[in-house]
């Protein structure tokens, strides 16, 4: 991991509730709709969020904006590798076109999420996560950086396009029961 200064940090356990809510935002609501899907009886989808979140604090993977009150905005994202997963025919049909979208953004640095709190946007916090995440894809010998947008998050998309970012393709959103309007999946791309 690069060296991180204040604002930025890890993520620790504590943050788990701000981070399940920052990846609910990043994912239009997809994220609550898996959670459900996995929840026992009399759990709620919440509880799963926070603990899968709680986990990945744990790992070291998740950075985090805080001004000493919390989480306001976090990036969680991975290196994807220089061979495409098998999509075999028992992979969840929900998260296909996802996957097939990866597999066009081989060898690059892969923003799983990007998210902000409503009240904290438009201050530079996205835009500063961004410049983290191509940090951390240079120190990992990566040449470029990967994103999937909602075709609906004009502002997210905005943002992406103005660091750079270009369409490289996009596919069908699969709904299943989950309510969205995101009618397609964009893949952007940024070269290093």
């Amino acid at each position: 991991m690069v060296e991180l200064t204040p604002p930025l940090k890890l993520a620790t356990e504590a943050d788990a509730p701000e981070l399940a809510e920052l990846v609910n935002y990043a994912g239009e609501g997809l994220p609550h709709y898996i959670w459900a899907g996995l929840a026992a009886e009399g759990q709620e989808p919440w509880e799963v969020g926070r603990a899968r979140q709680a986990e990945k604090a744990r790992d070291g993977t998740v950075v985090v904006v805080d001004h000493g009150t919390g989480a306001v905005a976090g990036l969680t994202g991975y290196k994807i590798g220089a061979a495409p997963v098998e999509i075999a025919d028992d992979f969840p049909a929900l998260f296909r076109p996802l996957q097939e979208l990866e597999n066009q953004a081989l060898a690059s640095w892969y923003v799983n999420v990007l998210a902000c709190y409503p009240e904290y946007r438009g201050q530079g916090l996205g835009s500063r996560l961004l410049d983290l995440a191509e940090e951390i894809a240079r120190s990992e010998g990566l040449q470029k950086t990967s994103v999937i947008v909602a075709d609906n998050n004009t502002g997210a998309r905005r943002l992406y396009e103005r660091k750079g970012y270009k369409e490289a393709a996009k596919a069908p959103c699969v709904k299943e029961d989950w309510e969205t309007d995101t009618e397609y999946w964009v893949l952007l791309i940024k070269p290093l």
